[in-house]
This record gives structure tokens, C-alpha cells and sequence, in this order.
């Protein structure tokens, strides 16, 4: 119901998904009478849609504390609590990511394990993808959350790749001694943890290099580094557009090169990566971004179809539950 462009881009994106994978069942959670409404004439609601009907909406500018204490009939705890229940395998939303932080902290949990979710992305490299988090839950970090995030990360790079990912800490710098003590003391703990196949420090202009396949950070400048790669992409995409319609030798130009730019537009589409995990809780929860449309959000819900099949928050478990026995 929230997100920046409302329930029709949900509709829209969850129509397309259920005709594409037969395997899926969706459940839609909000006011009943106006999601009935956004349906086109000459469309019914697919029969693998079900409405479930929520009086209450979190906006995207209510206080996430204000929300999880007043808003338990909004469609996003209605969501939750659906997702809590075993009513549903996984909670797809573009609202508040605060207070969906805070619900699902409340009603799904963290493994015992974990003090803190981090919000993880998958990010476009050279070659593949590489894993970012924290996105903006934890703004400050103490070194072990560091380290819980590289565990989970890892965790979600392996069975996404089938490969022993490379983890890497966020710094200003690739050397040993360079960062903060929270980096150092961060960085300890990853050399010692054999679980996690730690590679050292990468800087921000080594995200999209393809070195490493995780990168962990606190949430802060995990945020401003995404938002930033966001505004580089469009800026790159706006600057070749401009270019071409310069004059007419850059126009025939482009008839030429026109395969290649829509490829290059395509790589560079955030809409490609939208949907981030909210890893370290107990069920699966996916974050779309604010300002999805049909082509983003339907990339969300295939990130929550994949880490279902994937059984991403049981492998986690499975790696934190070994961490015990070893101790």
C-alpha cells in the first residue's frame, strides 16, 4: 500500500510474476476495495492472487517506533504477521524501511546469534555481482556486527554462486593499518573466523571492480555508497542520451552503435537490483525499493522467490549453529 508510487505498481508486477513461475502463490495485503479498484476492466485478479484485506497503512513518513506500537493493523504487519504465522515464505514491501525494520525485528526476530539485521544488495560488477551490506539499518557498528555481517554475507554469496566468496571490509584505504579502530578490531575478528574467506580492505572506487564478492560496512556509508552508484548510473545513462541528440553526425552515429547502448542502459538499470534482504532475521524479508516500478518490484519479488528456494535464512542458522558447536 505504501511505496512512492502506491499499490498499482504491486498489482501490475504480481500479475506478470504469477504467469511467469507457476510455482508461486501470492498473497496481497491491503485495502481490499482500493486494490479491487486499480484492476483494469477488462482484467480479473490471477487466481494464485488472494487479497487480504488491511484497514491501516504505515506512510512513508510515520516514525518506525510509532508504527510498530500503533500500526498493528497496517498491511505491513499484517505482512509480517502472515510471514511469522508459516502463512506465507516470504514479505515483499517498498514502505518505510525503518518501520519495516522494527516490525519485523518485533514479529519474526534475529537468530539468537545476531544483535542486528543488515539490509544487503546486490550490486552489478565487471563480471557477476557483489553483495553490499549494511545498507542503512546499523548507522553506527561495533566490530562484532561487522563481523555477523560478513558471516551472513558470505552465506548468501555461496549459495548464490556456488563459490567461496571473498569478503572484504569497506576502507579509505587497502592498507593494514589504514581505518578506524572499529575497522582494525573488525578486521581481527575476520581473520580469525575460517568460516569467512577474508581478503582484506577494499576501497569505495573497488566496489564494482569484481575482486571481491562481499563487502561489509556500517550502515551509514553502506547507504551513501549505494545512493551514490545509483546517481552515477543515471548520470551515465542521461550523459550518453544528451551526446547523442548533440547533432546529427552523433545521431547517425548512434544508429550503429544503438545494440550497444541498449545493452549498456540495460547493465546500468538499477530496476535490475532492486530488492534487498534483511539478513540475520529468522524468515525472509525483502526490501523494494521506495521508488519501484512494475519492472523494479517484479525484480524484488523474484529475489524473495530465489532466497526461498535458496533457504538462505536456514543455511545462516545452519552456519551460526556450527559457530556454537565448535565453541
Amino acid at each position: 500500500m505504501s511505496g512512492d508510487l502506491g499499490p498499482r505498481v504491486a498489482i501490475s508486477a504480481s500479475q506478470k510474476f504469477v504467469t511467469q513461475f507457476p510455482d508461486v502463490d501470492l498473497l496481497l495485503v491491503g485495502n481490499e476495495a482500493q486494490l479491487l479498484s486499480l484492476l483494469p476492466k477488462s482484467k480479473n485478479l490471477h487466481e494464485r492472487i488472494t487479497l487480504v484485506h488491511a484497514t491501516d497503512v504505515v506512510s512513508m513518513h510515520d516514525d518506525p517506533l510509532l508504527a510498530l506500537r500503533q500500526k498493528k493493523n497496517s498491511s505491513m504487519w499484517i505482512a509480517l504477521d502472515l510471514l511469522r504465522n508459516n502463512d506465507a515464505d516470504a514479505c515483499v514491501s517498498a514502505g518505510n524501511t525503518g518501520a519495516l525494520l522494527a516490525m519485523a525485528k518485533y514479529l519474526i526476530k534475529t537468530f539468537p546469534a545476531i544483535e542486528r539485521p543488515a539490509i544487503c544488495k546486490s550490486m552489478p560488477v565487471e563480471a557477476g555481482n557483489t553483495y553490499l551490506l549494511d545498507l542503512g539499518a546499523n548507522i553506527n557498528c561495533s566490530p562484532e556486527y561487522l563481523h555477523q555481517f560478513a558471516l551472513m554475507g558470505s552465506v548468501l554469496a555461496r549459495v548464490s554462486n556456488d563459490v567461496a566468496p571473498r569478503v572484504a571490509l569497506l576502507n579509505i584505504g587497502t592498507e593494514q593499518k589504514k581505518g578506524t579502530d572499529i575497522l582494525q578490531a573488525a578486521q581481527l575478528l575476520l581473520q580469525a573466523d575460517k568460516r569467512i574467506n577474508y581478503v582484506g580492505f577494499v576501497e569505495a572506487n573497488g566496489i564494482f571492480s569484481g575482486a571481491v564478492d562481499v563487502i561489509v560496512c556500517d550502515g551509514f556509508h553502506g547507504n551513501v555508497a549505494l545512493k551514490a552508484s545509483e546517481g552515477v548510473a543515471r548520470f551515465v545513462t542521461n550523459k550518453i542520451l544528451k551526446i547523442v541528440k548533440q547533432n546529427v553526425f552523433n545521431r547517425l552515429l548512434s544508429l550503429f552503435m544503438w545494440p550497444l547502448l541498449k545493452r549498456l542502459q540495460h547493465e546500468l538499470d538499477p530496476a535490475l537490483y532492486n530488492g534487498a534482504s534483511f539478513l540475520g532475521l529468522q524468515k525472509t524479508v525483502i526490501k523494494s525499493h521506495g521508488s519501484a516500478d512494475k519492472k523494479a518490484f517484479l525484480q524484488a519479488l523474484n529475489v524473495a522467490r530465489e532466497q526461498i528456494i535458496q533457504q538462505v535464512p536456514t543455511r545462516i542458522h545452519q552456519v551460526l549453529c556450527e559457530a556454537e558447536q565448535h565453541h
